[in-house]
């Protein structure tokens, strides 16, 4: 699929952010919940959410020349990705996100989340790490119960292997952030594993995090699927706020956040401290 422009501006739910960057079209991963299956890209699409995706063209080069036009204009702060992952399946042989962050690397945008639910991430630490001071591995993990994931997410990355990764990165330097959006059934002791392997974890839920204040996970279902699989009691808001309180029993002041302000880039002068700090 070709792509002559691969930033896009930035709007509603993603406060903060000037563009995003989606370096594929539609999702391998499928879950059931994700909002984008309400969107045009999905619904007028023959084959069903989950089953396709289409690589675009990009090449480093290019970007880079992209990224300083867009950087002439103001300060320029990148979402990577909004409606699909970064870390398909395929990006293991296709390298379009490498690319990109290489050109990233070369002409850095003053701050950009990586937001995954892909161990593949791991495999670009080096890159990561020359953007560090300006850039955040969001990576999400909504629960710790594998009958769960296999529920509403069958085909993304164990979550074993999501946890393993945060470590990986934590240890080779990496910012990064744990992001349970949106909050699914968990265990008792699941705040704790997030606050052991991650210094920030972000909270969301199917009322406060689809982008339209719930209705497009009420038109996908989800509702539905809950009460189907016996879980009704979770799907309420109050799920999520007893999580945000557990995890602030267990984390330090700063550690917690929700919904879109847990997403959002950090402010200017903390950028700027961060960056002082890595030279």
């Amino acid at each position: 699929m070709s792509s002559r422009r691969l930033l896009t501006p930035a709007s509603g739910y993603l406060q903060g952010y000037t563009h995003t960057l989606n370096p594929y079209v539609g999702c391998a991963y499928g879950c059931s919940y994700c909002y984008v299956r309400r969107l045009p890209v999905a619904l007028f699409r023959s084959e069903p959410w989950g089953e396709w995706v289409e690589r675009k063209q990009a090449d480093a080069s290019g970007f880079e020349r992209e990224l300083r036009r867009a950087k002439a204009n103001g300060p320029v702060t990148v979402f990577f990705s909004s409606a699909t992952d970064p870390y398909q399946p395929l990006e293991a042989s296709a390298f379009v996100s490498r690319r990109l962050l290489e050109a990233m690397a070369a002409e850095p945008p003053d701050f950009v989340l990586v937001q995954t639910r892909s161990p593949l991430v791991v495999r670009d630490a080096d890159l990561l790490l020359r953007l560090k001071g300006r850039l955040r591995v969001s990576m999400t993990i909504e629960s710790d119960r594998d009958d769960v994931r296999r529920a509403l997410t069958p085909y993304a990355p164990p979550i074993a292997a999501r946890f393993a990764a945060l470590r990986k990165l934590r240890e080779a330097g990496v910012d990064v952030q744990a992001a349970v959006s949106p909050v699914l059934p968990h265990t008792p002791g699941f705040a704790r594993r997030l606050a052991e392997a991650a210094p920030r974890v972000v909270v969301d839920d199917f009322f406060r995090g689809d982008g339209s204040g719930g209705r497009r996970s009420e038109r996908l279902g989800m509702r539905e699927t809950f009460a189907q699989l016996g879980w009704s009691e979770w799907y309420r808001p109050e799920a999520a706020e007893a999580l945000v309180g557990e995890l602030s029993g267990l984390m330090p002041p700063g550690g917690v956040a929700f919904s879109a302000d847990g997403f959002a880039p950090p402010a200017p002068a903390a950028r700027r401290r961060d960056e002082a700090g890595q030279t």
